[in-house]
């Protein structure tokens, strides 16, 4: 006695580390599983915000390109600009509201060297009213071309500002070329050295002025046409100011960089950056600030075209910022969820298991009657079977006899009408031309309702499988190509076989499905069929070069192509396959025996008299 209550004391205690044991793995796999899912979600919406803030920045670049695009618009209708036009132009702008960002707005003036004399005359006569010192052009010296500074606007407290030739500048060369050649919106690479300040990075905007009148369309053109160029100097933190409290993240950070090519002081161009515009946590005495970096900490980075200037924005953010309190709890909650819950499902089969043995006993004795079952149901998937072959045999033989009636009745009619129609256009040519008219659109009428009959015909059973099946399948596949355009090829190697009626209907039948999934569903362009004869087994190949059987396509509901061949191959004691090649392509293979010897001719047949001229 002692004993027996050991041994189930064991087992007990068994049985309870191992319930536990598997409560606490469900209780973290469901914790895992949550926490992941929650982060998830957490990072979709991270991102989403993120790619709004992204737009926001792509609408602001924008309208700054339009104010470009607006000012070039301005001088090159113009003609001639003055300095009074230009200063109440940009006054209209209001660019302290609406382009907070913009410094200054200036255009610089083309020049030759023979026109360098007659254009300093002039500038300095309309500009001695507003400019005290005398203007000239910086750096000094006399060179192929210029390109000077001749308007700003808001007016510049010193007129330093003015003269500055931008095509002497090595650092702004490069750009000035692609702005002239190219007839684009170029931005700058590195910050304006004059305006920029720590953590305050000015860069410029330029477009290239082409004169009014003066095609535009090539290089050489557009060279030949270029009066000047207008630019903009902006500041980057300016133009990103609010992005990122338009989100409703706390902590977010966003720090922009410049990924292009730059000219360096030497005049070489380099990539061995990117560049820092903006921090949105950089300071006057802490520029940058360490980038944030963990597995707490989601970050995204999106590519910006800014006027041929590539940007690169990332964003980051603490994932605590996107977590609400139910988020944190819930990853507990179902982890105590599934420990508790797996407990009583563990309890709950242990008191099933005690049950396990009578439903054994009762499983046997349930099985002999599944098997009586059984045999039952396959007796009657044969009759069924059967039944079903006897009903495509009648319809066969319906589809004949309703062929030939049509045929040896409504032929010879529409035949008999057709000579009469014939007859009756032959006497009316010469002498009665309205009559005559009529009787050819009656024989027309005529020719097509037989043409609709022969089509009938063939539907319900072509006469051609009298002829033997090579004939059939041969008169099928010019058919097929000719109401398709795909390329058909039969190949047979033993000349005619002659096989039962039912057997060379089945075939036939067969092959009128596998042509018309082949239409459907293959987009194939060339079909390939087969027959032969080995020993006393007939078979059929119906090969394609289409795109092939999609996963799961032989079992696809409302579909039974390939039911109904493989039935009909089934009922004639046969065998079908079905076969898709990795690089495309599908194969309908049936095989049959054939109950009597078939008789196979060496020589292809002889042509028949079709009987009545319908055919």
């Amino acid at each position: 006695m002692q004993s027996v209550l050991g041994d189930a004391f064991s087992v007990g205690r068994i049985s309870f580390w191992t319930g536990l044991l598997l409560s606490s793995t469900v209780g973290g796999v469901l914790y895992v599983s949550m926490s992941r899912s929650i982060e998830s979600d957490a990072h979709e919406r991270f991102y989403n915000h993120v790619k709004y803030a992204q737009s926001m920045i792509g609408v602001r670049a924008k309208a700054h390109t339009g104010l470009l695009r607006g000012a070039a618009s301005l001088i090159q209708s113009s003609g001639s600009l003055t300095h009074d036009q230009f200063h109440e132009y940009v006054r209209g702008l209001q660019l302290a509201k609406h382009f907070p960002a913009v410094d200054l707005i200036n255009y610089a003036t083309y020049l030759t060297k023979d026109q360098r004399e007659p254009f300093l005359a002039a500038w300095r006569a309309e500009m001695q009213s507003g400019v005290k010192a005398r203007l000239d052009i910086t750096p000094p010296g006399i060179r192929p071309a210029y390109l000077v500074i001749s308007h700003i606007e808001p007016d510049p407290s010193s007129p330093k500002y003015f003269g500055v030739d931008l095509m002497a500048n090595r650092f702004f060369g490069q750009r000035l070329v692609l702005e002239r050649d190219q007839g684009t919106v170029q931005a700058s690479g590195t910050p304006i050295p004059m305006l920029s300040k720590t953590n305050d990075a000015h860069l410029g905007m330029r477009m290239a002025v082409y004169r009014r009148g003066l095609p535009s369309s090539t290089v050489e053109e557009r060279r030949a046409a270029y009066i000047g160029s207008v630019g903009i100097s902006f500041s980057v933190p300016k133009l990103l100011h609010g992005v990122v409290d338009e989100i409703p993240i706390r902590g977010l950070r966003m720090i922009v960089y410049d990924t292009g090519p730059y000219i360096d002081r030497d005049g070489q161009e380099r990539t061995d950056w990117p560049f820092t515009l903006y921090d949105s946590r950089g300071t006057s005495a802490n520029p940058r600030p360490p980038i944030d970096t963990g597995s707490d900490i989601f970050s995204a980075e999106l590519p910006l075209d800014f006027n041929a200037r590539p940007w690169k924005i990332v964003y980051s953010v603490p994932k605590s910022a996107l977590y609400t309190e139910f988020d944190i709890y819930y990853a507990k909650m179902m982890a105590a969820f599934g420990f508790f819950g797996s407990m009583l499902l563990y309890a709950l089969l242990r008191m099933l298991t005690s049950s396990r043995r009578a439903a054994l006993a009762l499983a046997q004795e349930m099985t002999s009657e599944l098997r009586d079952s059984q045999r039952k149901l396959q007796l009657s998937h044969q009759k069924l079977r059967r039944l079903a072959d006897h009903a495509y045999q009648i319809k066969e033989l319906e589809r004949k006899r309703i062929a030939r009636e049509i045929h040896d009745d409504l032929g010879q009619n529409l035949l008999a009408l057709r000579i009469d129609a014939e007859m009756l256009a032959a006497r009316t040519r010469d002498r009665h031309s309205q009559l005559h008219q009529r009787a050819r659109k009656t024989l027309m009428q005529i020719d097509a309702t037989i043409k609709s009959v022969r089509q009938i015909i063939n539907d319900l059973r072509p006469n051609v499988l009298d002829l033997g099946l090579s004939a059939a399948v041969e008169w099928q596949l010019n058919e097929f190509q000719r109401r398709t355009g795909i390329n058909c090829e039969l190949h047979d190697l033993h000349g005619e076989i002659s096989p039962c009626d039912a057997c060379a209907t089945a075939f036939f039948r067969i092959l009128q499905e596998s042509l018309t999934n082949i239409q459907r569903h293959a987009n194939a362009h060339k079909v390939v069929v087969e027959l032969r004869l080995d020993g006393n087994w007939l078979s059929m190949s119906v090969k394609d070069n289409g795109c092939g059987l999609a996963p799961g396509g032989r079992n696809k509901q409302g579909s039974f192509g390939l039911v109904g061949i493989e039935e009909r191959v089934v009922i004639l004691g046969g065998s079908c396959q079905v076969l898709s090649g990795p690089d495309g392509g599908t194969t309908v293979t049936v095989s049959v025996p054939m109950v009597d010897t078939p008789q196979i001719v060496a020589q292809p047949p002889q042509e028949h008299e079709s009987g009545p001229a319908l055919m």
